[in-house]
């Protein structure tokens, strides 16, 4: 009977060493999973402030193409007007000579 509790004995320490050895392990992992929770939160929230630079940027660009189109229409407009006001006047100047 001694020797058998004896060797449950040392199974029972071999068995408690590597519950510690594996609680240390499970210890040292959770460390590593909360600073790689807390970088990828730090990550995550930069690219999303990338994402809000970039969509703002893209509507101003649209809205300088628009604004430019516009005023290239207007200026059409106007040199397309002032030609034939001074088509007109040129004709008016000729019929009076």
């Amino acid at each position: 009977m001694k020797l058998r509790r004896t060797e449950l004995q040392a199974e029972i320490e071999s068995q408690e060493e590597e519950k510690n050895h594996l609680q240390r392990e499970i210890e040292k992992l959770s460390y590593k999973l909360t600073r790689l929770n807390d970088s990828l939160t730090k990550k995550i929230a930069v690219r999303n402030e990338y994402d809000r630079t970039i969509a703002d940027t893209e509507t101003a660009y649209i809205k300088i193409l628009e604004s430019s189109q516009l005023l290239l229409n207007m200026i059409k407009r106007e040199a397309t007007n002032l030609d034939q006001t001074l088509i007109k006047a040129n004709m008016d100047k000729q019929q009076c000579q």
